[in-house]
């Protein structure tokens, strides 16, 4: 006996930015690739379909998009980071003389 089928995989590419195209606000998107690989005794073997899309973490709306647009979206998200994989500017230290520089706070 043969056991074959097919198996999901998810992958969250990044979060961005975007006006959804469901309710409008402007809010996070994750941006999600999946792919369904063909699978003989539970073993994946090759991927059969990928497909791209987006969906909006305020209402949960999803959208579809092409390849090339999913592409897209990574260059510029990752041309955003500048380097910083969390995706946030890096914070600014104290200026000389606030609490932790050194000098007691309470002192007057």
């Amino acid at each position: 006996m043969i056991i074959f089928g097919t198996r999901g995989y998810l992958y969250q590419l990044a979060v961005l930015t975007l006006v959804c195209g469901w309710c409008g606000n402007p809010s996070a998107h994750t941006l999600r690739k999946r792919v369904t690989k063909f699978t003989l005794f539970f073993v994946p073997l090759f991927p059969f379909s990928t497909k791209y899309a987006t969906q909006c973490t305020f209402c949960g709306g999803e959208q579809r998009i092409p390849k090339e647009q999913a592409e897209q979206l990574l260059a510029q998200h990752a041309a955003s980071q500048d380097g910083n994989p969390f995706g946030q500017s890096p914070q600014q230290g104290y200026a000389s003389g606030a609490p932790g520089q050194g000098q007691n706070p309470y002192q007057h």
